[in-house]
């Protein structure tokens, strides 16, 4: 295993050296080359991850040089000790896949997906390869703490696993959402369905304790468009630096300056992000056609990033309500250091309440509420590991003091990486955490299998309404 780690890096350690962007152009170009893409089209999807990685590094630097000052005064102002930078998904990204075990997750997730095919384990072939990174994330921190690569392995192909799994149980209310035939070939790979089976412990309390609550749910279309702008990403933006200023005790002109950056680099966010799935298109398709041509004869589901389901109005509704939520949640959470800002739009969360109660407005925000904590919990767990991750491969923030944690609010799989602390410490011989370990993994592996009936049953239902 090591000798294959040593293999990587000196192939690999060169092209990191250049940095991020120039890294994943090279990589994601000579990958679709290798599957055949056109060169033009390589080329292309190459160029646009190089800029969506630079254009965010530039957003979060501007962000965090303008809330810098700022936050340093909230906390002295306060009293309340948030001192954690959340920057968002997009530089966390940029971290992981600057680590080479990052591709070696990858090529391990390709040989498990591929020999779960053959075996007909699944009908989905992930395509989502720029994602990986979540699942990596996951891997990188048992190794934080443990420098086990053959644990760090397991638990990837584990989890990797479920996911794939969770990919076929889906596949059906992704239909009923969209309102797309059987053959409709889109599903999910995404690590945020991976907290679906939590999800629907709640949902189930709805379904007995609770339906009449169901009577008042609300049409999402109709509450975005009487929010408005109210309810846009710049003007969460907006309301957020108006709020540190305040309580930072700003000058006005400073305060404007506050809110007016942070409604800029929320709305630039967005954008940005789409970037990054147009720039792995040409690599999905070139995975498609090389598996189709060499498993003929079978029906794929193809394992895209979550946003196929952007539309629905649910999750814009239930994530412009949560916002606020968030905040005050942030500020009074025992434990938490983070002051919600690059994730403050939940979108770790909001799809994953919307498969699971099926665009059940009410019970997407009350169930939301409830777990946003667990968000902050995580995010602040694994903020020393981000940050000492970003500064070993050069990608740490400009505009942050050194001395400051990075991390992200909203992060995808936050069970995840609260089992993959557990598991890195337990590695190390604590006995305590060996236990620790051995019930988090009987009881993540049971509450999936738990899940994965009542998803059955669910499609069950689907089938039978088709007849």
């Amino acid at each position: 295993m090591h000798e294959i780690i040593e293999f990587s890096n000196m192939i690999f350690k060169p092209i990191i050296n250049l940095g991020a962007p120039p890294m994943m152009f090279i990589i994601l170009t000579l990958l679709a080359l290798l599957l055949r893409v056109k060169p033009t089209r390589a080329i292309e999807g190459g160029i646009k991850l190089a800029i969506a990685l630079t254009g965010i590094s530039a957003i979060i630097n501007i962000l965090t040089s303008a809330f810098s000052t700022a936050l340093q005064a909230f906390v002295k102002s306060t009293g309340i000790n948030l001192s954690i930078t959340d920057v968002g998904w997009a530089p966390l990204a940029t971290i992981t896949w600057g680590s080479a075990y990052t591709l070696y997750f990858l090529l391990i997730m390709v040989i498990v997906n591929v020999v779960m095919l053959l075996l007909k384990r699944t009908n989905t072939l992930d395509v989502d390869i720029f994602d990986i990174w979540h699942l990596s994330i996951t891997g990188l921190l048992v190794m934080y703490y443990s420098h086990n690569l053959l644990v760090a392995s397991i638990l990837i192909i584990i989890i990797g696993v479920m996911k794939i799994i969770n990919s076929d149980l889906m596949k059906p209310t992704f239909n009923d959402l969209l309102n797309a035939p059987a053959s409709n070939p889109m599903t999910s790979t995404h690590m945020n369905y991976m907290l679906n089976p939590v999800i629907m412990i709640f949902d189930k309390f709805f379904d007995k304790f609770l339906p009449f609550l169901d009577k008042y749910d609300f049409d999402a279309a109709k509450l975005n468009k009487k929010i408005g702008f109210w309810g846009s990403k710049f003007a969460i933006g907006v309301y957020l630096g108006v709020f540190i200023g305040i309580l930072s005790r700003q000058s006005v002109k400073d305060t404007f300056t506050l809110a007016f950056t942070a409604g800029v680099c929320l709305e630039l966010f967005s954008l940005i992000g789409a970037w990054f799935i147009a720039a792995v298109e040409p690599l999905s398709q070139g995975i498609t056609d090389f598996t189709t041509k060499h498993l003929k004869g079978r029906t794929f589901n193809i394992g895209l990033d979550w946003p196929f389901v952007a539309g629905r109005a649910e999750i814009w509704a239930a994530a412009n309500v949560l916002a606020p939520i968030m905040l005050l949640e942030a500020l009074v959470l025992p434990g938490n250091r983070i002051l919600p800002l690059g994730g403050i739009i939940a979108m770790g969360l909001t799809p994953a309440l919307l498969v699971v109660t099926r665009g059940k407005l009410i019970r997407m925000i009350v169930i939301g509420a409830i777990l946003l904590p667990l968000f902050l919990v995580s995010g602040t767990m694994i903020a020393p590991f981000v940050t000492q991750t970003a500064k070993a491969v050069g990608a740490f923030p400009s505009g942050v003091a050194s001395s400051h944690l990075i991390t992200h609010s909203t992060l995808e799989g936050p069970l995840e990486k609260v089992l993959a602390v557990i598991v890195g410490k337990a590695t190390e011989g604590n006995t305590q955490f060996i236990l620790y370990a051995i019930i988090a993994l009987i009881v993540y592996i049971g509450l999936f299998t738990w899940y994965a009936k009542q998803m059955k049953k669910r499609n069950k239902a689907y089938e039978e309404a088709a007849k």
